[in-house]
């Protein structure tokens, strides 16, 4: 399963750079309002030290990491919803993708242009304006009432949440209705990560710490000083850079995804799958004729696999085991599927 990330907010809060610094790319981070039009996106690997581990005992000749892409999207001001500034080319960008990385500038700085910098405020304007997107949505849905008739007590339930000022990823659902909305492109079910843009003293201003510890009651929130992540990258690969690992695992785990393995002397390779996938979905991952001839699957867990540095010691000390279609795929699970064509 692709994660693809869209990173969001107010113009000139350092979407731009961050997007630089994650993905190592060159797009235009400059001092003024939309800056970015046309949204910008990169293929990102998911930090994973067990792979290199694996890799160590299995000597395989190449390594396979799982991925995620990150989306630029140009920024967002109040009444974007009624198509103000790059309003709806903004909110149908925001449907594209799976899960958003708001960043929220919390610094004070008279030189950067901006039209706002209480965190608060600025969260509330985007939220604002993407519940307005959602709220016309679903009316427009409603109207076709022969194909929507099925879900019009879910529509109404939505709608009504919504009324309140409140994102619908808070809203309590089950796995259908959550799946039925994501069809849907309903922009606030998707889930949320705050990037609380700080200054490069981390905050000593009371007002701004204040402001984020509120956030992080509502959001998972990550306190970054962007300009630092960017003067780390010259010096720093990703996977020596704490923070950066922070935000690509964060943003990977955000979809309730987590991983397996295959490994062998040509690739190791890590799969992302949904928590509670089972061997016989999972299967279809690697290859459809491996669903279709799905005999069984031969299951070693990575800490197991690490201690007995070998397959066949695993095997010999009782930690392979054997499972079937209905396994649920644990994180960290190498796994060897049997089949026949």
């Amino acid at each position: 399963m692709e994660l693809k990330c869209g990173i969001i907010g107010l113009p000139n809060v350092g979407k731009s750079t961050l997007f630089n610094v994650l993905t190592n790319s060159n797009v235009d981070a400059l001092n003024y309002p939309f800056c970015t039009i046309k949204p910008n996106t990169s293929i990102v690997t998911v930090p994973d030290d067990r792979l290199c581990y694996l890799s160590k005992i299995i000597k395989s000749k190449k390594i396979i990491y799982s991925v995620v892409t990150f989306v630029d999207i140009a920024g967002l001001i109040k009444g974007a919803s009624k198509g103000e500034g790059l309003g709806n080319q903004f909110l149908h960008n925001i449907s594209e993708v799976d899960a958003i990385i708001h960043v929220v500038r919390c610094f004070s700085n008279k030189n950067i242009l901006s039209l706002s910098f209480n965190p608060i405020k600025d969260v509330n304007i985007i939220n604002n304006e993407i519940i307005n997107f959602d709220i016309n949505l679903l009316y427009k849905l409603k109207n076709n009432k022969l194909f929507f008739k099925k879900w019009e007590y879910l529509l109404n339930k939505c709608l009504n949440f919504l009324k309140t000022g409140k994102l619908l990823n808070l809203l309590k659902l089950d796995k259908k209705e959550i799946n039925f909305l994501k069809k849907l492109k309903l922009l606030t079910i998707k889930p949320i990560i705050i990037i609380a843009n700080t200054d490069e003293k981390k905050i000593n201003n009371n007002f701004f710490l204040n402001e984020i510890n509120i956030l992080n009651k509502s959001y998972l929130t990550l306190k970054i000083c962007i300009k630092n992540l960017n003067k780390k990258q010259k010096i720093l690969p990703i996977n020596k850079n704490n923070d950066l690992k922070n935000i690509i695992i964060c943003s990977f785990k955000l979809l309730n995804l987590h991983t397996f393995y295959t490994v062998g002397i040509k690739e190791i390779k890590s799969w992302s799958i949904l928590k509670g996938t089972t061997a016989f979905i999972a299967a279809k991952k690697i290859h459809s004729d491996i669903q279709k001839g799905f005999i069984r699957a031969q299951i070693i867990h990575y800490k197991d696999f690490i201690f007995y540095k070998s397959p066949i010691k695993a095997k010999l000390f009782g930690k392979m085991r054997i499972e079937g279609k209905q396994y649920i795929i644990q994180d960290g699970d190498i796994v060897n599927f049997l089949f026949k064509i």
